[in-house]
């Protein structure tokens, strides 16, 4: 993976919540000696392209926990319906002109990462928002519903996110293997599309999938796809934490 453009300078907003449904508290867990919000935090600062990381949070155990380690926490509503509204609330007070959605739970991020989303939007101007993808390379995360996957047009649009295999191949004894691409949620904004998220409708096809970037393609917001080697390893239920734990000790 290569950088296009490490120059432009963003900021990075990391949404965290401690009543997850699956993984109550799951921000504050220990992983060999840190929290996972202390790991997220450090590598945001460690890409190029980012000058501030502001940890967007609802709860004050976090918040603390945050400004404890010397991070910077900003309190948010607790009624978001998604990270990236969230994120816009920080926009609202925040001048910035990119803004880049870290999850929070990813504490082996590749810094580079963000870098390289970054590069995508800023080096084109009418790129409002923009994401990352990897190729898939097994067949496992294809079944996977938690393995969002993601098809793009000629230009590197994403004409689609979804929880299925994407494209179906119909007549599996045609010789041909169609590419399978892996969305890896790292999200680059302008500020005015940021701000703009929120008053748009959620339609059928956010609410059938659960996806919510799947509001900027149902409302005409193309979202430009850059594709990378990156492959994101997140925790998302308790048992994802020794996986965690076995990459850190390597």
């Amino acid at each position: 993976m290569t950088n296009p453009n490490p120059e432009p300078q963003a900021v990075a907003v990391i949404p965290a919540r401690y009543a997850s449904t699956r993984f109550p508290g799951k921000p504050l867990i220990d992983l060999a000696g840190k929290t996972m919000i202390e790991r997220v935090v450090d590598r945001a600062r460690a890409a190029q392209t980012i000058s501030r990381v502001i940890v967007a949070t609802d709860d004050e155990r976090i918040a603390n926990a945050v400004r404890g380690f010397g991070g910077e926490a900003m309190m948010t509503r607790a009624n978001h319906r998604s990270g990236t509204e969230r994120l816009a609330e920080v926009a609202a007070h925040v001048d910035a002109e990119i803004f880049v959605n870290v999850q929070g739970d990813e504490p082996l991020l590749d810094s580079q990462a963000i870098d390289f989303a970054v590069g995508a939007l800023a080096e084109d101007p009418d790129v409002r928002v923009a994401t990352l993808s990897t190729p898939i390379r097994e067949p496992e995360p294809l079944a996977d519903p938690n393995v969002v996957k993601v098809v793009m047009d000629f230009d590197g649009n994403a004409l689609y996110f979804s929880r299925a295999p994407i494209p179906w191949l119909r007549d599996a004894e045609r010789d041909f293997t169609p590419r399978y691409f892996k969305h890896i949620g790292l999200y680059v904004f302008r500020r005015e599309a940021l701000l703009e998220f929120p008053t748009l409708p959620p339609g059928e096809l956010e609410r059938a999938e659960q996806l919510e970037q799947l509001r900027w393609l149902e409302n005409g917001v193309p979202i430009r796809v850059a594709q990378t080697d990156y492959d994101s390893l997140s925790i998302d239920v308790p048992e994802d934490v020794q996986r965690v734990l076995d990459r850190l000790a390597k």
